[in-house]
């Protein structure tokens, strides 16, 4: 058997599975990545990606080719009715939103996952195995043990892990090994995705996402990247998914739109779109994430999204644990503070697939009555505060995410915090905390940011308050008015042998 005992073992290579190698990475973690497959999917999968989603990306050195829906004149996704008239607009297409970036960023998965996969070449810590599949997992007093099968050669070896992550998708093993339970949200609908490759310029297609819903045939339109685009085609009673995916159905569907002419297939493939949240995301030294943890109907574009808002929250406090700063109870936070959160997109969605799934005439027209009744409804995308965790206070903002000013050199505030904590506040408040805070702020490595940016200082006047404390997946720990409220907040920053849990 295989001596090392690795600190974290992923099971899975897809994004969620490599963001969070990239981030235990930079924290100097050794890591092993097992994935059965041997190369990347070469096909489009997920197409979407949100704010907070780059800023993770970002602060971990990657950088993923994307496009961004921040046009001028571009409010968001359009939900449109069977005559083209907009019922409702999902608003958010800002050119730099409060994450220090475009709000909605487009992208094609494979060249995503290389990136990803490329960024891990900065750390020799990190092993990564393809073409290896995990068919057993034990845990144990000291570390958990995998039983690993190398498909090249029928070898069968075990390794060791302090701790092991299933980033391994809907069928997930390593939820299986835990026996968590799944809990259906309302949703399960097959849908089509239809991808293309324009061949020619086709200028009457929408330069945005339009969601049609029509009751005949709700479809959903995406302007992906480059000459890529994407059309989702609800399955009706009677449609035969085999005949579904052939050719002369396809272009007979988008024929309005589009020709053989104009372009050509690269993908075609029947999902049934799932709502569904497991219960339990961790027991002893296993952690689910992503799609194992939960799954989410693309209405908004949060599958993915919620998938690296795991690994973000996770990744730091792995590193916590792993270092002796913190008591392994603080991994019980994750889905304590995760579960929630992701549900509330998931509510969402399945809200928005009412919308637009409906097939029934008259409940159609109903729909686009009550909606003309007024001007088109224009929807905000949602900020869900984190769920019972580490962090202290009623209001919001906290336990929500920090938008990311500029700093007065220029810079982005992320750049300076790294992954790291972080409290940004007033000279007079930062010079009269406690010494057991600055002994505490030491001991976690808190960087100290004196509020005299005009955007920083701009923020905590909104909010009404002289100082924040930034989590390192900056979510905010707190807010305060004092010091002596500063020590308050500082004194839930986890430390060895003492954890204390906030809301």
């Amino acid at each position: 058997m295989n001596q090392t005992v690795f600190d974290v073992a992923i099971i899975g290579y897809g994004p969620a599975g490599a963001t969070l190698a990239n981030l235990l990475g930079q924290y100097g973690l050794s890591v092993l990545v097992l994935e059965r497959e041997g190369e990347i999917y070469p096909l489009p999968r997920a197409i979407h990606f949100d704010g907070e989603t780059m800023r993770v990306f970002e602060t971990a050195g990657l950088r993923p080719q994307v496009e961004s829906i921040s046009r001028p004149g571009l409010k968001g996704m359009y939900f449109n009715n069977a005559a083209g008239e907009t019922l409702l607009i999902r608003a958010g297409t800002q050119e730099r939103g409060p994450h220090g970036c475009a709000t909605n960023h487009y992208f094609h998965q494979p060249e995503l996952e290389a990136v990803l996969r490329s960024g891990l070449q900065r750390y020799p810590q990190v092993q990564v195995r393809t073409h290896h599949e995990v068919t057993a997992i034990e845990d144990g007093a000291d570390a958990a043990t995998l039983k690993v099968t190398d498909l090249q050669t029928q070898q069968i070896h075990a390794v060791q892990a302090r701790y092991v992550v299933g980033c391994d998708g809907a069928r997930s093993l390593v939820r299986k090994v835990l026996g968590t339970r799944m809990r259906d949200l309302g949703l399960h609908q097959p849908w089509l995705v239809f991808d293309v490759r324009l061949k020619t310029d086709v200028p009457t297609l929408p330069d945005h996402t339009v969601q049609h819903c029509d009751p005949s045939r709700p479809m959903t339109y995406c302007n992906v990247t480059g000459n890529r685009r994407r059309w989702e085609i609800m399955l009706l009673p009677g449609d035969k998914p085999e005949e579904m995916v052939l050719p002369e159905t396809l272009w007979k569907l988008v024929s309005k739109w589009v020709t053989p002419s104009q372009a050509d297939i690269e993908r075609a493939v029947i999902y049934t779109f799932h709502s569904v949240m497991a219960e339990g995301w961790r027991q002893g030294r296993l952690m689910l994430a992503g799609d194992a943890a939960h799954q989410t109907p693309p209405f908004l574009g949060q599958g993915m999204c919620a998938a690296i808002r795991d690994v973000s929250n996770l990744a730091w406090k792995l590193d916590a644990v792993l270092r002796g700063r913190a008591d392994d109870g603080l991994l019980d936070t994750y889905e304590s503070e995760r579960s929630p959160h992701v549900q509330a997109f998931i509510d969402l969605a399945v809200k928005l697939g009412d919308i637009i799934q409906t097939t029934d005439p008259h409940a159609a027209r109903e729909r686009d009555a009550k909606f003309k009744a007024g001007q088109p409804e224009i929807f905000q995308f949602p900020t869900p505060r984190l769920g019972p965790g580490i962090w202290q206070g009623e209001q919001a903002p906290v336990a929500q995410v920090f938008p990311q000013p500029t700093l007065a050199n220029g810079h982005l505030l992320d750049t300076l915090l790294g992954l790291n904590f972080a409290v940004l506040g007033q000279d007079t408040v930062l010079a009269e905390v406690s010494e057991d805070t600055r002994e505490r702020w030491q001991a976690q490595g808190v960087i100290t940011v004196p509020a005299r940016d005009p955007e920083v200082k701009a923020w905590l006047d909104q909010q009404g308050v002289r100082a924040v404390l930034l989590r390192p997946d900056r979510y905010i720990l707190g807010v305060a008015q004092s010091s002596a409220e500063l020590d308050r907040i500082s004194a839930v920053l986890p430390t060895a042998g003492a954890l204390a849990h906030g809301c």
